[in-house]
Parts: structure tokens; sequence; C-alpha cells
């Protein structure tokens, strides 16, 4: 398929309904430009499709919500480049298209760590985002990735602790438990140290009546923490 049928089969998967619309803003997704159309038929036309980068390309400049989604099925991690990722992270305007191109796309591209370490640091929302979604990903996904690797990501996860933006503190939190639970037993209590370290200094943060990073950390240690200390999780690690 070229562009223009891209686009056009697209939107005959649209629903375009206003309910549907309002569901999703509802979740706190932008739906400036959505057209409405789930992820399963976003992923079985890009399975039709197959890998195709130059198109991908085209499809992300669409603006288009669920086209720029599905850009992130199609392209091939081999051939992205950093340039790109840069573009692409300065265009988004919504939690699940920053998760979907992250957690499907960016996390396989030998940019990865880099752009971790880079954009957690990053002030705009959705960029700072990425850059813990590329730490949660990268941990489910990259088996080979060094224990010193995560390490350092844990030290990253606990300076910017004290974010308290509902999409940022959200994705610190989720690489913090993906970390704690998707590697081994030395990480998994690496990080229980991590959460208690987070937690003293929301302490301290409260005490010196920087409420908004105390109450930050306290989200994302604190619930990491109540997961990690669960039977079903505890137990991966018994005999490791």
């Amino acid at each position: 398929m070229n562009y223009a049928e891209v686009m056009q089969k697209l939107e005959s998967l649209a629903s375009h309904d206003p309910k549907d619309l309002a569901g999703m803003a509802r979740f706190g997704i932008n739906v400036d430009k959505a057209w409405v159309i789930s992820i399963p038929k976003l992923r079985k036309l890009a399975k039709e499709i197959g890998k195709d980068h130059e198109l991908a390309l085209q499809v992300w400049d669409s603006g288009i919500h669920e086209a720029r989604i599905f850009a992130g099925f199609i392209d091939n991690p081999r051939l992205v480049t950093e340039k790109q990722m840069e573009k692409w992270a300065l265009d988004f305007d919504s939690w699940d298209v920053t998760d979907m191109i992250c957690g499907n796309l960016f996390d396989r591209t030998e940019f990865a760590v880099q752009k971790a370490k880079e954009w957690s640091g990053r002030e705009e929302e959705f960029v700072k985002r990425a850059g813990f979604v590329l730490m949660a990903g990268l941990a489910v996904h990259d088996k080979a990735m060094p224990d010193k690797q995560f390490e350092e990501f844990l030290d990253i996860i606990k300076r910017e602790s004290g974010d308290n933006r509902n999409f940022v503190r959200k994705a610190v939190n989720w690489a913090l438990r993906a970390i704690g639970k998707s590697r081994n037993r030395y990480l998994y209590e690496k990080t229980l140290k991590v959460c208690a370290e987070i937690l003293r200094a929301a302490q301290d943060d409260k005490k010196g009546g920087d409420y908004e990073a105390g109450k930050a950390a306290r989200f994302i240690a604190g619930d990491a923490e109540r997961e990690l200390t669960k039977d079903y999780i505890k137990n991966r690690f018994v005999t490791r």
C-alpha cells in the first residue's frame, strides 16, 4: 500500500463517534486529531502491510492520533535514526502514543538506552515520560542488558522521583516496577532498596515544605513497593 491507500484504509476503520472520543478523553487521551480505531485493528492492518520505514515516516507526519500509533507498528527499528526519534518525541502529545511508540519501536532501536537517559532529564512532559517508558520497555524486552545499566536507571528514577506531573510520575513508577519484577533477584532487592530510599527522602521533602515533590515520591515508591512485595512477585526470586 502507498500512503494515500493506507490513510484511506485507516479512515475506513475509524469510528469518529463522539461518544467514543469522549470515552478516550476520560482516560486522559488527547483526541484533537483522533479517529477512534482500536489497537487490534491497527495491529492487524500493520501485519498485513509488514515493515515499511518510509511509509511509517509519511504516516506519522499525517498528525492523526491512530495513524501515529500505526506508524510505530510498521516502522523498522533497525532503520530508525536518532534524528527521527528526536522529531517524533517532540510531537508526542498524548500518553498512549508515547507509550505505544516507545514500547513497540523505540525500545528496540540502537539508541534506546541513550534516549532513556537523555529524555528522563528533559522538561517536556511527554518527552520525559518517554524516557521512563523506554526504561520499562528495556527491562521487559532486552534480556541481555547488564544489571549495571539498570542500576544507572534506578539512580535516575531516584533523582527524578519528585516530579509530580501525572504523566511523568506514572511512567517513573512504571519503570521502577518493571525493573524490580522483570529481571533477577539482585535487581529485585536493589529496587526495593531504592523504594525505601525514595520514601525516606519524601519524608524530608515533606518536612522541608516541598509538598508536591514529596507527594510524587510517595506515590512512585509506595505503589511500587506494595506491588513488589506481593507474594506472587517475591516468590519469583526465592530460588534465583
